[in-house]
């Protein structure tokens, strides 16, 4: 656990990939702005040896830092693929080296893997517009009516 801890903390001290991509050719996005885990990710593909192949990657991330840390090391796993070998990457693939997901922390690879699909496949999963960034998402999300009760003693 400890050395997944570390390599997760190296990802977060210098995330790859990060941020919007203006031209890319796919956008997918997973998530829900009312529980504030949410996820953005761009794929620009380019033609290698006669097939279609994903030349970069990028994503925007809101929610916990393994997140994050998964989509820094899948953006970089993802180049070179082509869709129908990213679409068959789960979870624990796109961890890459960081190394085997802890069972408290296997949601963070699906939101990744999750958001991969939305790009590859719009229909498999609920996609917010993607002109909108994803901090435009999450402060257009309605309020819940979440009312704070204080406890007396």
């Amino acid at each position: 656990m400890h050395d997944f801890e570390s390599k997760v903390g190296e990802a977060m001290a210098a995330p790859q990939n990060q941020g919007e991509m203006a031209d890319a050719d796919a956008v997918g996005t997973v998530g829900s702005p009312e529980c504030g885990d949410m996820m953005r990710m761009w794929l620009k593909f380019t033609e290698k040896d006669g097939k279609k192949v994903i030349d970069r990657a990028s994503f925007q991330a809101f929610g916990c830092q393994t997140a994050i840390a998964v989509a820094s090391v899948a953006t970089k796993l993802l180049q070179g693929k082509t869709a129908e070998e990213a679409r068959h990457l789960s979870a624990q693939d796109l961890a890459g080296d960081l190394g085997t997901l802890p069972p408290m922390k296997i949601h963070c690879g699906q939101l990744v893997e999750g958001a991969l699909r939305n790009a590859l496949d719009p229909s498999e999963t609920t996609q917010t517009k993607p002109q909108n960034s994803l901090i435009a998402d999450i402060h257009s999300a309605k309020p819940q009516g979440i009312r704070i009760v204080p406890l007396t003693d």
